[in-house]
């Protein structure tokens, strides 16, 4: 394949991000006490990686690569490769590890594809949801789920910060959680309630469902962010950063544009970015 249309590419990371998800839900232990090995950690004692994260990416990088051998790859467990392509493929092989790691169903197959610095087409599969999350540049988010026929997403407009559901996660590190926690408890008594799934990129893709009305963490990557954002911003969402600022580590805010705008200045008011 050398097309870099969109069309295209999303058609590809769809096929992939199918296969991975299969092996992912297939390769988890069965019953109450069956539980992946974990291989590692990574930022804390915390922040775990199992053999899965490394098997699916490893799937995801040999599939992707061989059928567009002259791509560029991010990965969460392999990092960056590949020369100055046009085409860059960000991947999250699984994000939601230790909701995966517990048996619990929000976790995710992320799959991004940017040209020349673009992110244009994405794709979240959360198969423990039988959920299928898309977009290209252009073309809207969209949800398929279990067989049904393809749903159009559209974020919610309309809420004021005071009605808002806001997702939110937290970082591995003592010190940052502490400043997290410090940051939900000022935000809690000003919007309707806080959720917590635990995968950054079916955060943002509850946001283009409608699911919740805002998203905002601390210490996300770009391959958590980078599919779940584009499918975001196509359901009509703004995502960005702080004062202004690009998505980031630094902060991730998602919401409608009017109440991204309450959200951001009330975050800014609150010093997230101090730890």
């Amino acid at each position: 394949m050398t097309s870099a249309e969109p069309a295209d590419l999303l058609e590809l990371a769809v096929r992939v991000a199918a296969e991975a998800g299969a092996m992912l839900a297939e390769g988890r232990p069965a019953g109450p006490s069956g539980r992946p090995s974990v291989a590692g950690t990574k930022s804390s004692p915390t922040d775990v990686v199992t053999d899965m994260d490394r098997a699916a990416e490893e799937l995801i990088r040999s599939r992707l690569l061989h059928a567009r051998p002259g791509d560029s790859f991010l990965g969460e467990e392999s990092g960056a490769s590949g020369g100055r392509a046009d085409v860059r493929w960000i991947v999250d092989p699984l994000d939601g590890t230790v909701n995966y790691l517990y048996g619990l169903a929000d976790w995710a197959v992320s799959i991004a594809a940017e040209v020349d610095g673009e992110v244009v087409a994405g794709v979240v599969n959360a198969p423990a949801r039988r959920e299928l999350f898309t977009a290209v540049g252009g073309g809207g988010g969209w949800l398929r789920a279990d067989g049904a026929a393809p749903l159009r997403l559209a974020c919610n407009v309309g809420v004021g910060l005071k009605s808002a559901l806001v997702a939110t996660g937290f970082g591995y590190e003592a010190e940052r959680r502490r400043v997290q926690g410090e940051v939900v408890w000022a935000v809690l008594p000003r919007i309707r309630d806080i959720r917590r799934g635990g995968s950054c990129a079916l955060d943002l893709c509850s946001l283009a469902a409608g699911r919740v009305d805002a998203y905002y963490e601390r210490g996300t990557n770009y391959w958590d962010y980078a599919a779940g954002g584009l499918i975001a911003t196509e359901s009509g969402a703004r995502l960005g950063g702080l004062h202004g600022e690009p998505p980031g580590p630094g902060l991730v805010i998602a919401a409608e544009p009017a109440l991204f705008g309450e959200l951001s200045e009330l975050l800014a008011s609150l010093d997230p970015e101090r730890c």
